[in-house]
Parts: structure tokens; C-alpha cells; sequence
């Protein structure tokens, strides 16, 4: 997981070279040397470097797993984390972590030797005086709080040498099939967010982002396991993912276990389960729970079929696409595969407008958008496709430029959004967002293994959209045919919702947007007196009205359903905090989200657990370690560097002792000291490109075991030569030594198709390349082997022209 640690020579060295290669931009101040707190320096994210201590056990969490049960459209998920503490002091260890977007957490524990402490639920500040006092005393004490709804951070104080420590949490969330799959997404870790806020100025809930993490393709230092178990009252037709290797056995028609085939890997990117029920049914209705004190509904409503309309109308198309330092490589790529098949699409009678953003923006038309003749559209996929990515993701004055674009008249405006979302502004984006889309609706792509999910669903929440994850090129083709299906033809309109002799009331969400996707229609709330009467939808099709009723005697009522007091306290919370103000947390909305956090036992932005072992077991000196997290699978260092932070690191944790050095090794990349330049086609600032060799790919050698010549391998290779080149240009400019060997080794299936995962082998690894190749090949279409799958060893040969 990690090699020796540096000494002490070695890290001086690299502190010196990070001093003296540090860059700033303009009016930039220097915060100098051990000033980590000082007013300017940025609460970037920082590389880190381990200590030589020997008494100090830096990496304290050993490993996480969840644990998830699937029951018809609720997924309950408990996580364990175990901490063990293998040197010779006392440790307080801070972990950051990713949750779902719609996840309830409800309860926590904590576990020590034979000794469980239930965790309890207090008001954020409270919870945070219990836990530091607790710390003081030398009481083991954990705390999790919510710093975005999707990221957490779990602090464990007075862990004993020898210690092993187990925290387990637990959540709900509700699944909500589209286009009759169902998905579970379980985040694995946080990417690396770039700021610009102060560490003087800033509050508690934006210090989460000042956190240390491991090199491009470095593993993580901690296991990380999955299980899930998959009932349904449908028997279930087909179970897949897409990110990880799994195992999956089933039990009947109606059940199945899926589990990770390699539990050490895999922690840095999103589990994504996809599942079908037979006969592509979903599972809707109404569902009631009658409470001792309330009672709640939940209502799933299946759309009516899409229905082609006679006439697409014209559209003007802003596309503001995310050139930053996180997005090089793998990201980018994707992106710009996925900007290809949408603009290829685009009518002469569309409009469109490009927007590049990173520390700075450019447009490809600032006068007005163009129309989409094909002259136009080869000019905008130039401008995209001339970008390499580096530098900061400075999204807000890039959208507020966007946003203020002049409109062609005559036609409604689609804005796209493509971006990893690795930025720590998402209340700032949402607020834009509502207060200058006007009559346009916002549409978010999410490009990459582990995007911001919190900031590309909410984006959409805010503009009236869709939300669309893309976790490679290969998906690209077919998002870009969703996105523009659900454009020319939403599935209802104009949706209005009439409760007929039935007490409903706080019923979430309170306006409902166009239904663009083949999901169902999804209410949660509260019903008074008998559940009488019924529930009627109304709206518009292309084909004309439309109307649907469910009678409440027809609902599935039962204790069995407890989960709906949970789900819509948890929906309720989020439509609150999303649409509170920036500028100052209104206070009702304050109030009222730690008011149902404290009724419901739920976890919001101002709610915390904590657990204390009431057990004295130290003397409340310890040493604090932020546990550091890898980068996200396909993101490169230069995500670190897009951060510009200005000053350097020398601790984990700024006063306290250290088991750790923090290399701040930001301003060497692209984010720090590179002068913008002006686009060759538009007018704004982007990073400057570096001079790139062209790469040169040749097939070497093959070596074929099974049923095929080596020969007809060879020209299948060479046919599709131009996607691997491709790749290896890419890596050159993320800055790939030539020459260079690389052998790549997969299987062939009986249909021609690569098996598997094909391994790549470098002599120095660059997992962004090896990433692209991977999905190249699987791409590749290879003669049919017979009778039996056959495996090759190819040698490319890497030259500059």
C-alpha cells in the first residue's frame, strides 16, 4: 500500500523544491513557511508525505465496508469502519468520507473490546463540546457530523496503542428506477474540492476540505468490502455492475447476493449495482403508515410511455464544459467524447454556445450563439478538443457569465453542465442557478468514477433538469441519446397533484418539475384521519392530457413501512437546505432542519452523533491524524494542484504533534503558476497548453493462447490503432516519458469481446492511460474464437515523431 517512509533529508529536500518551484498568480500574497493559519492561505486539499516516527501510527483506519439490504425501492446500509492503532501513542484520527445524496442516516455505534457505546443525537455545537470534552478527559469518544449531505467526517478520539476501534452507521434511501432499471450507488471516497476560501475566514463546515491525499494510482491504505442482499416482490430479470468486479449468486427468482470478487480494492471509485425486474416492471403504488403520533404516504407513479411528438421545436443549447486540473486526462476525455455525440446531433435550426472554464473562462461566441449548421459545429468541437485540462475549477463566475449570455429570441434555452463537481461552492452554484436561469432548463453531466453528486443532482434540481453520470467514454454515446431524447420529447408536463377526500399535507416535493425521464412520479408526505378518497395526477403529453388516479383503498398500509417517517423527514431536510439563502442560513430554515434532525434521528448540516465510552482510558494528550484518502480512479495529480494553495503544510493538523508531513505540492501543477491565455476561438483566459510530443504506436509483438492467429489479432489491434494512439497521446501530455513499452494482456470471448478487465502493464504506472486503454479495448470488435475463449499478450511500442 505504501512504500518506506522518506526521511527526514528527503523531506527537507522536497519542502525546499515545493519553495522554490511555488508560483503565484496574480495578486497573490506568499504566507511563507510553518504559517499554515495564516489569513491567506487556502483550505486547498494537500499531498501527503508519512512520517518517519515509528511511534506513531499515521494510518490508523484499517478498513470500511457496508453492508446493504435492497427491499423493494429501500436500500438500508450499515458501514463499518474499524481503527487500530499499531504504534506507540495516543491517536485522535479524523476521517472524511462520501454518503449517498439521499442518504437518511439514522443511528451510529461505536465498539471497544466488548464495550458498545449507541451513539445519541444532539444539536451540532453540542455535540461537538460533548465530544472535545470527552477527548479531554481521556474518554474514547466518536463524532460524525455532516459537512455536505453527501460528505461526512467521522472524528475518533483516545485511540490506545493496540486499540481496535469499530464504528458502525446506518442509512436509508430510497431507489428510484428510470427507464425501468434501478441503481444503488455506493460512494467510496471524497475527490479533492477546490476552494478559495481562507483558513482565517472560514467556517466550521468548509475545514473538511483542507485534507491530505495520496499520489495518482496510489492505492488505498485500508480494505474495503461490499455485500448486498436483493429482494423483490417482481422476480428479478438481470443484475450488473458496471464499476466493480462482483459475484453474484441467487436465491430463487426473487432474491440475489451480490458481493465484491476482490475485497482490498476498489475504494476509490462509486459502486454502481444496476438491476431489472422482469418484464421491465417497477415496483409503484401507495404505500401508508399509520404512526402512533403522525402518519405517512409515500406515492410512486409510473409515467405514462414517451410518446414521439410531430414536431421538435428549435432550441438554443449552452454547453459549459469543466477544462480544469481535475478533469486532465481520463475525465476530459470522456467529457469531450460525450460533447462529440451531442453537437453531432444538434438541427441547422438549433442554436448553439460554448463555454470553457477553469481558474478562468472562455466563449466560443461572447457576441450571441451561432447556428448549428455543420461549419458551426466543427467549430465548436475544435474549441472543446483544443483543451488538455489544468487549473482551478472556478465554476461560479463561469456559470454568472454563462447564465448572462445574450438569448437568441424566438426559442427556448437548454444550459449543460459538464464537470466532476470538485468544488466546495455548491450552496453559491445553487443560488445562481435559481436566481438567473429564467424560462430555461439546467441539464448536469457528471463526468467521472466518483463525481460530486451533491452538486451535479442539485445543479438540476435548481435549473428544472436532468442529471446524467457518465463513468466513461463508453457511456458516452448513449447518455448523449438520453439527454437528447428527454429534450425533444418529455415524458409530462405542466404536472399538477389533487388530493380528493384525502387529508394530505407537507407533501415533498412541493412544485413539481417537467418529468423529462421514464421515472416515476415520486410524493412523500403526511395524511390525517382514515385514508380515505384518492390521489389524482394530472399533466400533458405530446399526445395531449393526461390523468391518472390511485384510490387510497387500494393502498399498502402496515408497520412494515416505517421506513416513510424517515424518507420524508430526509426529503424535506434537503429541499430546505437547498433552498435556503447563501448569503445567511435563514434561521427558520435552521431551525426547523435541527428541530426534525433531533425528532427523527437524523443527521443534517446542523446535527451531529456522538458517542462516548464513559470509561477514563488515557491522560487527553493525543495526536491527531487526518486519515489520508486516494484520489478517485482516472483523476490525475493536477486535481491537487488546481487548488493553488499558497502556503505549505508542515502538519496533519496545524498545533498539534504530527505522525505525518504535509507536502503541499500544489503550485508546481497547472492550478498555480501557469499565465492564462486567450482561446484561439473565443475570447476569456484558460490555462496555457504545454508543448506535447506526438505519439507514435506501434503493435510489437502478439502472442496469442487459444483458437486464433496472432495475425488476425494483430489487424484488429490495428484497425482500431487510432483509439489507442489516442490514449497514449493523452498520457504524453500528462507528461509520459517516450520511448516507452507498455504490454496489455486480456481475454477473448466467444463473441469476439473482450472479457474482463484487460491489464496493462507500464514500466511506470500512469492509471489514467491505463484506464483509457482498458475501455479502448473493450471497445475493439476481434474475430469470433472457436471452440473456446483464447488469451493474448501484446507489446505496444511508444515513440515520439
Amino acid at each position: 500500500m505504501f512504500k518506506s517512509p522518506r526521511t527526514l533529508g528527503a523531506i527537507l529536500a522536497l519542502l525546499v523544491t515545493g519553495l522554490l518551484t511555488t508560483a503565484l498568480l496574480p495578486g497573490e500574497k506568499s504566507a511563507g513557511y510553518g504559517k499554515p493559519d495564516a489569513a491567506d492561505k487556502t483550505l486547498a486539499p494537500y499531498f501527503v508525505v508519512l512520517s518517519d516516527d515509528p511511534k506513531v501510527d499515521a494510518l490508523p483506519l484499517k478498513s470500511t465496508r457496508a453492508d446493504v439490504k435492497i427491499a423493494g425501492v429501500v436500500a438500508e446500509v450499515k458501514i463499518t469502519q474499524v481503527y487500530r492503532n499499531t504504534g506507540q501513542k495516543t491517536l485522535e484520527a479524523i476521517y472524511v468520507f462520501p454518503g449517498s445524496t439521499r442518504a437518511a442516516v439514522h443511528a451510529m455505534r461505536m465498539t471497544i473490546g466488548e464495550r458498545v457505546v449507541e451513539a445519541s443525537i444532539m444539536e451540532r455545537q453540542k455535540a461537538r463540546e460533548t465530544y472535545d470534552a470527552a477527548k479531554k478527559a481521556g474518554k474514547t469518544a466518536s463524532l460524525l457530523e455532516q459537512q455536505r449531505p453527501n460528505v461526512f467526517q467521522m472524528n475518533l478520539a483516545n485511540i490506545l496503542p493496540g486499540d481496535e476501534i469499530k464504528v458502525e452507521l446506518k442509512y436509508m434511501e430510497l431507489l428510484i428506477p428510470e427507464d425501468h432499471i434501478y441503481e444503488f450507488v455506493y460512494p467510496t471516497v471524497v475527490g479533492p474540492r477546490y476552494t478559495t476560501k481562507t483558513a482565517a475566514g472560514a467556517v466550521d463546515t468548509d475545514k473538511w476540505v483542507q485534507n491530505p491525499y495520496l499520489h495518482e494510482g496510489q492505492a488505498p491504505p485500508y480494505t474495503f468490502g461490499l455485500n448486498v442482499e436483493l429482494t423483490s416482490g417482481v422476480p428479478i430479470a438481470s443484475v450488473t455492475s458496471s464499476s466493480h468486479e462482483v459475484a453474484i449468486k441467487y436465491a430463487g427468482k426473487t432474491a440475489a447476493q451480490i458481493s465484491l470478487k476482490d475485497e482490498k480494492t476498489g475504494g476509490n471509485k462509486d459502486f454502481v449495482l444496476r438491476y431489472t425486474l422482469a418484464g421491465g416492471k417497477i415496483e409503484t403504488g401507495l404505500l401508508l403508515y399509520p404512526g402512533q403520533e403522525e402518519n405517512f404516504f409515500m406515492l410512486m407513479l409510473e409515467p405514462p410511455a414517451r410518446v414521439k411528438p410531430e414536431a421538435v421545436l428549435p432550441r438554443e443549447y449552452i454547453f459549459i464544459v469543466d477544462v480544469s486540473g481535475s478533469m486532465h486526462g481520463f475525465p476530459l476525455d470522456t467529457a469531450k467524447a460525450l460533447m462529440k455525440n451531442v453537437i453531432k446531433d444538434l438541427k441547422p435550426k438549433d442554436f448553439l454556445n460554448v463555454m470553457l472554464f477553469a481558474s478562468g473562462s472562455a466563449v466560443l461566441s461572447p457576441s450571441g450563439s451561432l447556428p448549428a449548421s455543420e461549419a458551426n459545429q466543427a467549430k465548436a468541437l475544435t474549441f472543446i478538443q483544443s483543451r488538455p485540462g489544468g487549473g482551478g475549477t472556478n465554476i461560479v463566475p463561469a456559470l454568472d457569465q454563462a447564465l448572462a449570455l445574450p438569448r437568441t429570441p424566438g426559442v427556448s434555452r437548454i444550459v449543460t453542465v459538464v464537470t466532476d463537481g470538485y468544488v466546495d461552492v455548491e450552496p453559491r452554484v445553487f443560488q445562481l442557478i435559481r436566481d438567473n436561469l429564467g424560462a430555461a432548463n439546467l441539464f448536469a453531466f457528471g463526468i467521472g468514477t466518483s463525481v460530486n453528486r451533491h452538486l451535479i443532482e442539485g445543479m438540476a434540481r435548481a435549473g428544472m433538469g436532468e442529471t446524467f453520470v457518465v463513468l466513461n467514454s463508453g457511456e458516452a454515446a448513449k447518455q448523449a441519446a438520453k439527454f437528447r431524447q428527454y429534450i425533444a420529447n418529455p415524458v409530462l408536463t405542466d404536472i399538477k397533484v389533487a388530493y380528493e377526500g384525502f387529508s394530505a399535507s407537507e407533501v415533498e416535493p412541493q412544485a413539481l418539475p417537467d418529468l423529462f425521464a421514464m421515472r416515476p412520479l415520486t410524493l412523500l408526505g403526511k395524511y390525517g384521519g382514515s385514508p380515505t378518497g384518492a390521489i389524482v395526477v394530472r399533466g400533458k403529453t405530446a399526445k395531449g392530457p393526461y390523468e391518472q388516479r390511485l384510490e387510497l383503498k387500494d393502498a399498502k398500509a402496515g408497520p412494515e413501512n416505517v421506513a416513510l417517517r424517515l424518507l420524508w423527514a430526509r426529503q424535506r431536510i434537503m429541499n430546505l437546505v437547498d433552498f435556503s439563502r447563501v448569503e445567511r442560513a435563514n434561521q427558520e430554515v435552521v431551525k426547523e432542519v435541527t428541530a426534525l434532525g433531533l425528532k427523527y434521528s437524523l443527521m443534517t448540516p446542523y446535527t451531529s452523533f456522538v458517542a462516548v465510552d464513559q470509561v477514563k482510558r488515557a491522560d487527553g494528550q493525543v495526536i491527531t491524524v487526518k486519515q489520508p484518502l486516494p484520489l478517485p480512479e482516472g483523476v490525475s495529480d493536477l486535481a491537487i494542484g488546481e487548488s493553488r494553495s499558497k502556503a505549505m503544510m508542515p502538519s496533519m493538523m496545524p498545533g498539534s504533534p504530527s505522525g505525518m508531513l504535509a507536502k503541499d505540492e500544489s503550485m508546481g501543477f497547472m492550478g498555480g503558476g501557469r499565465k492564462p491565455k486567450t482561446g484561439p476561438h473565443g475570447s476569456g483566459t484558460v490555462p496555457a497548453e504545454p508543448v506535447v510530443p506526438k505519439v507514435s504506436v506501434t503493435v510489437k509483438d502478439v502472442q496469442v493462447k487459444g483458437g486464433l492467429t496472432p495475425a488476425a489479432v494483430q489487424k484488429a489491434l490495428e484497425d482500431e490503432l487510432a483509439k489507442l494512439t489516442q490514449c497514449c497521446q493523452d498520457a504524453a501530455k500528462a507528461g509520459l516519458k517516450l520511448p516507452a513499452e507498455l504490454t496489455l494482456t486480456f481475454t477473448i470471448g466467444l463473441d469476439g469481446k473482450i472479457t474482463g478487465t484487460p491489464k496493462v502493464t507500464l514500466t511506470a504506472p500512469q492509471k489514467s492511460l491505463e484506464n483509457c486503454l482498458a475501455a479502448a479495448l473493450k471497445g475493439i470488435q476481434f474475430p469470433q474464437p472457436q471452440p473456446a475463449t483464447v488469451t493474448v499478450t501484446v507489446t505496444l511500442s511508444l515513440t515520439q515523431k
